[in-house]
């Protein structure tokens, strides 16, 4: 069987076709455009028709092939850890642009490490610490953290700053669980392959915030900035409760817009007054 006949047969997106191909044949996508129409052996064969079956059955690309891009960094990923999105590189944007010269930054919640790695590899200056209470999300932090900045993100166990004691910061980032449990999208699309744990608070969707910000007070320096990713509808609501719990010069963010036009409310960034 030829990859063109097997592309027709499975009919998704020509771009996961070919990045599944890829990985089931451990060819470059160049080969496979210029071979497409030679014939596999039987071990080729299967292996390309079970990578386009199980996303068919809708499993994400990324747990297949395991690895997601983020911030031009090629991380590794299990169905322990959320897949890396490109809102999430607002974060990302925003600690390498604003972060003081050998700042030291906390990410509470790191999963697969997306944000405190892609930061250590962008500004080296920084000391970056990431934290997840998972075990199995630790280790492939711990893998991502090996390969891509020689070990340079400080890894802890910790339920949110709980590993911190006496410790402070310049920046504490995160990108909690925030999808309120009643949410329809946990059933839908990738969403319900990936940790229920790494996307809902079992609760309204502000319970996590309710916790970080009020522990990251107690780990941030003075005028030390809190940076928090949220629900495209949660943004005021997240504003005001960062208000009513002390912090100062409270803005919101918005992610990349089709045609440069400002998106939907993505980050809130604030201070410890």
């Amino acid at each position: 069987m030829t990859l063109a006949a097997l592309f027709a047969a499975y009919p998704l997106p020509r771009l996961e076709q070919l990045a599944l191909a890829a990985h089931a044949l451990d060819k470059p996508r160049s080969w496979l455009l210029a071979h497409d129409t030679d014939v596999l052996n039987d071990v080729q064969s299967i292996a390309v028709k079970t990578a386009m079956q199980r996303r068919a059955a809708g499993e994400p690309v990324a747990y297949i092939v395991g690895t997601r891009e983020f911030y031009g960094l090629d991380f590794k990923v299990s169905p322990a850890v959320l897949i890396p999105r490109p809102e999430t590189e607002l974060l990302v944007d925003w600690l390498v642009k604003n972060a003081p010269q050998d700042a030291r930054v906390l990410d509470l919640g790191t999963g697969s490490g997306a944000i405190a790695i892609a930061t250590a590899h962008t500004r080296p200056d920084l000391t970056v610490c990431a934290a997840d209470i998972s075990d199995d999300a630790i280790a492939i932090a711990a893998r991502n953290n090996a390969a891509l900045v020689n070990k340079r993100v400080q890894l802890h166990r910790s339920d949110w700053c709980s590993a911190y004691a006496g410790e402070t910061f310049d920046i504490i980032v995160s990108n909690p669980p925030y999808i309120a449990a009643n949410d329809a999208h946990l059933a839908q699309g990738d969403l319900q392959h990936e940790p229920v744990g790494a996307l809902t608070d079992f609760d309204d969707g502000f319970k996590h915030y309710r916790s970080i910000a009020a522990q990251a007070k107690h780990h941030l320096r003075t005028g030390g900035a809190l940076l928090l990713e949220h629900g495209w509808q949660q943004g005021e609501a997240l504003c005001a409760l960062l208000h009513e719990q002390g912090y100062t010069h409270i803005e919101q963010h918005y992610d990349a817009a089709a045609h440069g036009e400002r998106g939907h409310p993505r980050m809130v960034s604030c201070s410890k007054g």
